[in-house]
């Protein structure tokens, strides 16, 4: 199982927290981004954008990053500082 986590806005925006994942069919991040866009409407907004910031197992990551059985997957909108 893949653990998915979402932060900040992408939380309130999909109205969820955490999902658990097979992880048969999801080798990368940005297999991962596809397979979650597929859920409809707002799921295609909020991660379609490629400023999303993804970290497996609390290491940032690439849409190349491999994820695999076990990880934990974070999603993020991007930060902005002052």
């Amino acid at each position: 199982m893949i653990t998915v986590l979402f932060f900040a806005q992408l939380r309130e925006t999909l109205g969820c927290e955490q999902l658990e994942l097979e992880a048969s069919n999801i080798l990368t991040v940005a297999q991962l981004q596809s397979q979650l866009q597929t859920r409809g409407e707002n799921w295609q907004k909020a991660l379609g954008d490629e400023r999303v910031l993804v970290a497996v197992n609390q290491s940032m990551a690439k849409p190349d990053t491999p994820v695999g059985d076990g990880d934990e997957v974070a999603l993020f909108p991007p930060v902005t500082g002052g």
